[in-house]
């Protein structure tokens, strides 16, 4: 069984017991959280799409742990004229593991 959600503006293709990293989600460690916009469930090959979310399904999650990313580093140069610039992020990520998915 799997579902496709969208949590904090992503799409993702979730099954109970994986990990998934998503951008940074409001909430403490261990926190349970649950997302209701559920675009599609596969029940073991019964498909239910929703229009635009399925009515009554439900992932509910856990909140294991907010940690960054690895760093990006972002270059830019113009040649023969003396310009370079060099910047560097690492975003913000919520590891949570995936508990239950409810199909109504």
């Amino acid at each position: 069984m799997y579902a496709i959600v969208e949590i904090a503006g992503q799409q993702f293709k979730v099954e109970k017991g994986r990990f998934i990293y998503t951008h940074r989600l409001a909430g403490e460690t261990n926190a349970e959280l649950v997302f209701d916009k559920v675009l599609l469930v596969d029940n073991d090959g019964a498909v239910s799409i929703g229009a635009p979310t399925v009515t009554g399904a439900q992932v509910k999650c856990t909140i294991l742990e907010h940690l960054k990313g690895e760093k990006v580093i972002v270059f830019k140069k113009k040649r023969r004229k003396g310009y370079q610039k060099q910047n560097g992020h690492r975003q913000a990520l919520t590891k949570i593991q995936i508990d239950e998915i409810i199909a109504a």
